[in-house]
């Protein structure tokens, strides 16, 4: 299955989607900025290509271009699509972008996997939520098998992509934000920088995998670190005095908001 992937578009999710693949199938990379793909091929040991050679020659396609400029490359390609008689997936993960958009875009009704991963997956620690539109079912465990190196891959309706993406594409911009602000808080405190990164970023990590491993609401894994009038509940309450759990949840609603717009074309 897939005896051919290529990569339209190396940005960061691109390359991210590339390296991943690269080690199991014959690998095609094209890019508008002819030394950044021509950096990542030799890297990888993948063949520089075009847009329209990918689109003609391969068998699974990644169109890792921005929402905006997906219509433009998509409307190029539409030819060199219905000139094929053999069968190709596209792979889409421009937000806000249907299924039926895709289809409709690169003007046939061609099977689809819709995905959205996130940044941790360059370190295997990602998750990748993604749907299927005319994709039969080897098409899509393929898929999945292929970028199983990526974390978590999920399955899940197409319905629930906009806000998969809101929470776990967008999140680890704001976990991040949530890791400055500790380790300033400890800096503040007298530790150096480097080490409250460390400690932040550590700590962070190990309450998530305690979290995920132990099945626990993270409310109950909360109140066994909060002793009476220790330490942590009164950090958890200036937390609550500053609206976190609400500005964490705004976070998440706006981003959602956001997809939706997106795919209204807005």
């Amino acid at each position: 299955m897939f005896d051919s992937v290529g990569v339209i578009g190396t940005g960061a999710m691109g390359s991210a989607v590339a390296r991943l693949v690269a080690d199991k199938k014959p690998l095609y990379l094209s890019n508008r900025t002819p030394e950044k793909v021509e950096k990542l091929a030799a890297e990888l040991s993948a063949r520089v290509s075009t847009n329209e050679e990918i689109a003609k020659d391969c068998d699974l396609i990644f169109l890792a271009v921005k929402p905006q400029m997906l219509p433009e490359v998509l409307s190029a390609l539409a030819p060199v699509f219905a000139s094929r008689a053999d069968r190709f997936v596209l792979v889409t993960m421009a937000a806000g972008l249907t299924c039926d958009t895709i289809k409709e875009l690169s003007g046939g009704a061609y099977p689809v996997i819709r995905m959205m991963p996130n940044t941790p997956i360059t370190v295997g620690a990602g998750i990748i939520t993604y749907c299927g539109s005319g994709a039969a079912e080897e098409e899509l465990s393929a898929f999945a098998a292929l970028l199983a190196d990526a974390g978590t891959l999920d399955r899940i309706d197409e319905h629930l992509i906009d806000a998969a993406s809101a929470l776990a594409g967008c999140g680890p911009a704001f976990v991040d934000l949530f890791l400055e602000a500790l380790s300033d808080g400890a800096v503040a405190c007298g530790l150096p920088r480097k080490t409250a990164l460390l400690y932040a970023a550590q700590t962070v990590e190990g309450a998530a995998k305690a979290a995920r491993l132990s099945g626990e609401h993270p409310g109950r894994l909360k109140d066994v670190v909060c002793s009476p009038a220790g330490s942590t509940i009164q950090g958890v309450r200036a937390l609550e005095r500053g609206g976190f759990r609400s500005a964490a949840m705004e976070a998440v609603i706006a981003a959602y908001e956001r997809n939706l717009e997106l795919k209204k074309g807005e």
